[in-house]
């Protein structure tokens, strides 16, 4: 299998992004656009406080490490894990400076409750996939962490699952290679976009630059 370079590698947390909305992803890691609202202003927040890259705890068999830095030659992609929890396990792995062996079981938090798509889901396989590939170790499960409801979400990594990730960072590469912005689609999902005011999905669906230029010509209203 191919491997990326290092000036190659997209963002592992434009998955979620990308899941959410092609264009929005565009916007965003190609495009550079940004715009905040509350629901970024608190995610954010949230995310400071996990990504403490200072801080790391040990409680009896267990260790969290917090913003651990992970990347994939593989998929071309890096990032930062919110939390890593490593229960000590005899089938685990080894860890510099730490006695035993240790299994690796990446934690996302979220602002909000589940979401109806697998946005979330598909950006913590995505880490997984990373931490697998470092590690040389394989990571069956991890969790997603929502303060709304307080509760965590514990995800199986599928085949299939694996696959959807793979496909999607494929198409993320081949869309960010060629610099290109995707055509809105729109939906429900549009209302909570902290880019709305920049895509303007309703604008952008019922008028396109061609129709409005010909429109123009003729001394049509556009």
């Amino acid at each position: 299998m191919s491997k990326y370079q290092e000036d190659d590698y997209l963002l592992l947390s434009g998955i979620q992004h990308f899941a959410f909305c092609r264009r929005q992803w565009a916007l965003i890691h190609i495009e550079q656009q940004w715009f905040e609202n509350l629901r970024t202003v608190e995610g954010n927040i949230l995310h400071e406080r996990s990504h403490d890259t200072q801080y790391s705890e040990k409680r009896k068999d267990l260790l969290f490490i917090r913003g651990l830095k992970v990347s994939s030659s593989t998929l071309g992609v890096t990032g930062e894990c919110d939390v890593v929890e490593f229960h000590k396990d005899p089938e685990g792995i080894t860890l510099y400076g730490r006695e035993g062996t240790w299994r690796p079981f990446p934690v996302e938090y979220k602002r909000g409750k589940p979401k109806e798509n697998n946005a979330d889901i598909l950006q913590l396989c995505g880490q997984a996939m990373c931490l697998e590939e470092m590690l040389a170790c394989s990571i069956p499960k991890g969790a997603l962490f929502y303060w709304e409801i307080r509760r965590r979400e514990i995800i199986d990594f599928t085949p299939a699952l694996r696959e959807e990730v793979c496909s999607m960072i494929k198409e993320m590469h081949m869309l960010y290679s060629r610099g290109y912005t995707p055509k809105v689609k729109t939906g429900n999902f549009c209302r909570a976009c902290s880019l709305a005011e920049i895509c303007l999905p309703k604008l952008c669906k019922r008028f396109s630059a061609e129709k409005y230029i010909n429109d123009y010509i003729k001394g049509d209203k556009p």
